[in-house]
């Protein structure tokens, strides 16, 4: 067995592929670190939203109007007689969304940290415009023809998931005249997605059109303050929407994409157009609504989130995919080198290289959770390349060697970070450089006599 480790080329190429395996160990911890601080980012998030506000889904406006319907029913006796008359009555919520409903605002980003973790808000100033089409209590609907509806005073409600987030005092017009919002929506569900919104109770200009069933047009500005997404209930007969924001990486997401949209390295431009005929948003609320011991329906939504362009821990972890291809292609060089030169390397002198390469992981992730990304890469493969250089000049006995190796070594960091940038083409270029190495060693190698490079002359030293 020493002599097949130890005088045989055909031994060593089979330790090393040993050696390859076991340094997977360290390469598999430093994965399984980088997945617990991703776990730390999202519960930094998890406590950001706690503090100050969660995703934001904003549901409205809509027009509330609680009222009770009441009717007799025939009591009869023992010979099925009737014998008198008892009052019957039920009460509900009657929603009236909205004809038109315009949305039109800006996303401004503003980063929030917890400890070493960055977390990313907006605030979003927005304008809210539209009208509800003529109504009025006749419009509620009956259970039974011969009852009688009597609707309480109706009120405007806007859901907001997080009212925290509600920055200052929005302000309200309805049929030309001021309103005040006040918190919270009563005779609603307290699992209804209206129930942690704000109200306004009509009154004035806009409780008479609505007593006489005329229009009510209204406007609302608000500005709310949310973490990364933003998700907007389509409610009104025409939905529109216009986004901006100066955020140059956009997440479009929930049940409708914009119609059209701009995305430059100055920000993004976003419109929707959803109408009631392709979303069933207005029923889901109804549902929603009205049937307290119901679970909760989700709504279709439009979404915007304000997405970070790189995360560490991804690029990170992406990156310790190829460390087996990329130490191996390390070890293979210092093999070829041994080989052609007829040197010796020791397997322990093998094992520290690998495991200089699989540290340069480890300062990676330590580095880019200070400093940007590309900053802690370069400065980890600086480190990395200089001290293989420096080792590979005393192992091979030659500073020129040692360059060499460096060289290769600092060419395949740059290859990887050139991977790590284009995620879409990532496996495409990952296939093609490791294609590549392969051609480029059995091209350099087709014509040489394996049978006599391998043999060492009797007495030849078992080290270095």
């Amino acid at each position: 067995m020493k002599n097949l480790f130890g005088q045989s080329m055909l031994g060593k190429g089979l330790l090393l592929v040993l050696l390859l395996v076991l340094l997977c160990l360290p390469l598999a911890q430093i994965g399984g670190l980088v997945g617990d601080r991703g776990v730390a980012q999202v519960q930094a998030e998890r406590e950001l939203a706690q503090t100050h506000a969660g995703h934001q889904q904003l549901a409205g406006p809509v027009l509330v109007v609680p009222y009770v319907e009441r009717w007799t029913e025939a009591q009869l006796d023992a010979n099925g007689k009737v014998s008198g008359r008892v009052p019957q009555s039920i009460s509900g919520v009657h929603l009236v969304f909205p004809e038109k409903l315009d949305v039109e605002g800006a996303l401004a980003p503003e980063e929030r940290y917890r400890g070493i973790f960055t977390v990313l808000f907006y605030n979003w100033n927005a304008r809210l415009t539209g009208g509800f089409a003529g109504s009025g209590p006749a419009s509620i609907p009956r259970t039974r023809k011969d009852s009688v509806i009597e609707a309480d005073a109706p009120m405007l409600a806007v859901g907001v998931t997080d009212p925290r987030g509600i920055q200052g005092l929005p302000t309200l017009r309805l049929a030309g005249e001021e309103a005040r919002l006040q918190a919270r929506v009563p005779g609603v569900s307290e699992r209804s997605v209206l129930a942690s919104g704000v109200h306004a109770p009509l009154a004035g200009a806009a409780l008479q059109a609505w007593q006489r069933g005329a229009p009510i047009p209204f406007e609302l500005k608000l500005s709310l303050l949310g973490q990364q997404r933003l998700s907007i209930v389509p409610l009104g007969e025409d939905t529109r929407a216009r986004m901006a924001s100066p955020w140059p990486h956009p997440s479009f997401g929930g049940d409708f994409l914009p119609a059209h949209r701009e995305v430059t390295g100055g920000g993004f431009r976003a419109e929707w157009a959803v109408t009631s005929l392709v979303t069933p948003a207005r029923s889901q609320m109804q549902a929603n609504v009205t049937n307290p011991g119901s679970a909760t329906e989700s709504m279709q939504t439009f979404d915007v989130a304000l997405a970070q362009p790189v995360s560490p821990y991804s690029l990170t972890h992406r990156a310790i995919h190829y460390g087996v291809l990329f130490i191996g292609l390390v070890l293979m060089a210092a093999f070829m080198f041994e080989l052609f030169l007829r040197l010796r390397l020791h397997a322990i002198q093998y094992g520290l290289v690998g495991m200089s390469i699989a540290l340069f992981f480890l300062l990676l992730l330590a580095g880019s959770e200070k400093v940007a990304f590309g900053i802690a890469y370069a400065a980890a493969a600086a480190g990395s390349v200089a001290l293989l250089a420096a080792y590979f000049a005393g192992a091979l006995r030659s500073a020129w060697r040692g360059l060499a190796l460096g060289a290769y070594v600092g060419l395949l960091y740059a290859a990887l970070y050139g991977l790590l940038l284009s995620e879409d083409n990532a496996l495409l270029l990952g296939s093609l450089l490791a294609f590549a190495m392969l051609s480029v060693l059995m091209l350099a190698t087709r014509k040489v006599d394996w049978y006599a490079l391998t043999a060492r002359p009797e007495g030849a030293p078992a080290s270095a």
